[in-house]
């Protein structure tokens, strides 16, 4: 599938109905292809209830609409400890980072380290609706992305089988002004799949074969990404894409859900994609959790040469 102006579209009806089991092969297949081709896809019909992404979107715009003394009473628990790269609660990226927004972390509401706002009303019973429809979603990318990449039935399955290193955060990105647009700058997602849901103001794009695509906003839609771990575990075969946020001159709001992998997993490049077909690793195995560490040093002491900044190159043999 050749890159072109529009993210591949892929209808996981199948996977709901009765009658769409034979339908799934086909989805499998468009599913492979685009993260071969694009790292991202555009999933529709995906079980996920458009009216409770927009009543999501809707009760985070309220939220961010506060003032700041109200959005700061937002944080986690006393004496909580979160084991994951960010704090549950509000904040703001740093000052010295490029980047212009603010967001909202919830973790799994069965850790106890949620920060969910008074207000506005409904938002803490909307967001762990959302959480929950998006972990379902995950489970069945997951498996699908285990028939993608011809792995024994099961296998992503039972080595990402812990839950509680998942995680969503609602985002907020301030208008752009003529001297600057930066809303996320470039980068690639350490986790294993990342979904996006967003309201109508767009500005999330994607790189392929050089070109920013636009992940344009269509209503109902989740975008797709597989992340680092994913493109390690398949020694490149499928792809960790480029992906930034471009400001527009209107508020933007998103929801993005982490499906992540525990601290304590060892990622390296499976036998299926090396020793079994003759090809060498691409990567050197690590532990994730010191990846995790890594890039968040990136963001809370920015290295003063960009060379220097830590994706998983890092871990790459050349």
């Amino acid at each position: 599938m050749a890159a072109s102006s529009a993210l591949p579209v892929v209808d996981l009806a199948p996977f709901f109905t009765e009658d769409g089991k034979g339908g799934t092969a086909g989805a499998t297949e468009a599913v492979r292809q685009a993260c071969q081709t694009h790292g991202f896809f555009r999933a529709v019909n995906h079980g996920v209830p458009v009216e409770l992404m927009a009543r999501a979107l809707e009760l985070s715009a309220a939220f961010f609409a506060l003032p700041d003394e109200e959005k700061a009473k937002v944080r986690p628990a006393e004496g909580s400890k979160a084991p994951r790269s960010l704090p549950a609660g509000y904040g703001r990226q740093p000052a010295h980072s490029a980047d212009k927004n603010e967001y909202l972390v919830v973790f799994d509401p069965k850790l106890g380290l949620n920060a969910y706002p008074a207000e506005p009303a409904g938002f803490r019973e909307t967001v762990e609706e959302c959480h929950a429809k998006l972990t379902q979603l995950g489970l069945l990318i997951q498996d699908i992305l285990n028939e993608c990449m011809g792995l024994p039935p099961g296998f992503l399955k039972d080595y990402n089988d812990d839950r509680g290193f998942d995680h969503m955060t609602a985002k907020s990105y301030f208008p752009a002004t003529e001297e600057e647009n930066v809303g996320i700058s470039e980068h690639e997602d350490g986790n294993c799949i990342t979904f996006i849901f967003q309201d109508g103001v767009g500005g999330l794009e994607v790189l392929t074969d050089g070109h920013w695509v636009p992940a344009e906003p269509a209503c109902g839609s989740i975008i797709v990404n597989i992340g680092d771990v994913i493109q390690v575990l398949s020694n490149n075969k499928m792809k960790s894409a480029t992906h930034r946020v471009v400001r527009k001159p209107a508020h933007r709001h998103s929801f993005a859900f982490f499906f992540n992998l525990h601290g304590d997993k060892w990622v390296e490049p499976l036998p299926e994609f090396t020793a079994k077909i003759g090809e060498a690793p691409r990567y050197r195995g690590f532990l994730y959790k010191e990846y995790q560490q890594l890039r968040v040093r990136n963001k809370t002491h920015p290295p003063a040469r960009a060379e220097d900044v830590v994706n998983i190159t890092h871990y790459a043999i050349y």
